[in-house]
């Protein structure tokens, strides 16, 4: 077996293995677009960035993800766990798992320590249809699923 043929056998898949560069890819865009956000331009794609700072669900260790925010009144903010489409992202396990060690960061703001909150029924249908009509690609994107996308609500703590 060449050396090419072990390493695509799927034994010892770390760095070699495509999951593993897509990983490696998000994360350095992840990075990139944090830097982004902290420098003051919180936007990608039309859609304003924050960075979501989690802790690891089993790791414990920081984590910081941007995500799109729509408003949600004068203090408040709502983001959506799309993941891809197929399942939970990971900073919406890690947020669920470690609630009260949630915060955000806004361009040209604070740190903001916030309380996750699932919204359900009534309340996530009119948190959806806001967040739909603010970015029709979204409401587009959930129809392409076979899953219900969390809508959380992140409030100051």
């Amino acid at each position: 077996m060449t050396q090419k043929q072990q390493a695509g056998s799927g034994a010892g898949r770390k760095s070699g293995s495509p999951g593993a560069v897509s990983r490696w890819v998000q994360r350095k865009m992840n990075a990139r677009m944090n830097r982004k956000v902290r420098r003051g331009r919180g936007t990608f794609m039309g859609m304003d960035v924050l960075i979501l700072n989690t802790v690891g669900r089993r790791s414990g260790q920081p984590r910081q993800t941007p995500v799109a925010w729509f408003p949600d009144g004068e203090d408040a903010w709502l983001v959506v766990a799309s993941g891809g489409g197929g399942r939970h992202p990971d900073w919406h396990v890690n947020l669920m798992a470690h609630p009260d060690r949630a915060s955000i960061e806004l361009p040209g703001r604070d740190t903001v320590p916030v309380t996750p909150y699932r919204l359900g029924g009534a309340d996530r249908e009119r948190a959806w249809q806001r967040i739909a009509a603010a970015q029709p690609r979204i409401a587009k994107y959930q129809s392409k699923s076979d899953r219900e996308y969390p809508v959380i609500r992140l409030a100051p703590r």
